[in-house]
């Protein structure tokens, strides 16, 4: 369980693709329920899959913008001396632990919970979860500014404008269930 609202986590690329999780996720940072964090690996590797799902060039550029012109704060610096260093399942992944100790964050949010041992990542202070441990869990801090972002989320929400039953389906097929559930339990 995470004690502190004011907690730092590195967003993995699976939860910042796809859209539905990042807007959750980019709304809850928005009510300071958060502080994300991410790398330039990171975001190259979001960028490749936006163009695997042929995302156009123009909206890629769009998106990586708007989400650092949104969180100024949430790019780690200075982290890829500390990659060589770090030993995981998956190489490829030891980027995102090198941004979560660079930037001393408490959690990584990934999907791939495999990729990152829980006793190695102890080792360093941290701990991962997949977003819908970590959506819940933002939930059971601060019910009322989750509710509030969530219902922002739906407000703001366009092309094509759904009501907040429908962006909680949305998010349950998603692999989201228990965040969806638990904000449908509060509406």
């Amino acid at each position: 369980m995470i004690h502190s609202i004011r907690f730092t986590s590195v967003l993995d690329t699976n939860v910042i693709y796809p859209v539905e999780i990042r807007d959750l996720l980019f709304w809850f940072a928005h009510h300071d329920l958060f502080t994300p964090k991410w790398s330039a690996h990171i975001f190259e590797e979001w960028e490749i899959v936006m163009r695997r799902k042929n995302v156009s060039e123009n909206e890629i550029k769009k998106r990586v913008e708007r989400a650092n012109e949104a969180f100024p704060d949430a790019l780690v610096h200075n982290y890829t001396s500390l990659i060589d260093g770090l030993e995981l399942p998956d190489p490829k992944d030891k980027h995102v632990l090198a941004a979560a100790i660079k930037t001393n964050a408490n959690v990584i949010v990934t999907n791939n919970l495999k990729d990152f041992p829980e006793e190695y990542l102890q080792s360093f202070g941290l701990v991962a979860k997949d977003a819908d441990d970590f959506l819940t869990d933002i939930i059971d801090l601060n019910t009322k500014d989750a509710i509030k972002a969530f219902r922002e989320l739906v407000i703001n929400r366009r092309n094509p404008d759904l009501d907040e039953y429908e962006v909680l389906d949305i998010l349950r097929n998603r692999n989201l269930k228990n965040t969806a559930d638990y904000l449908h339990s509060l509406l």
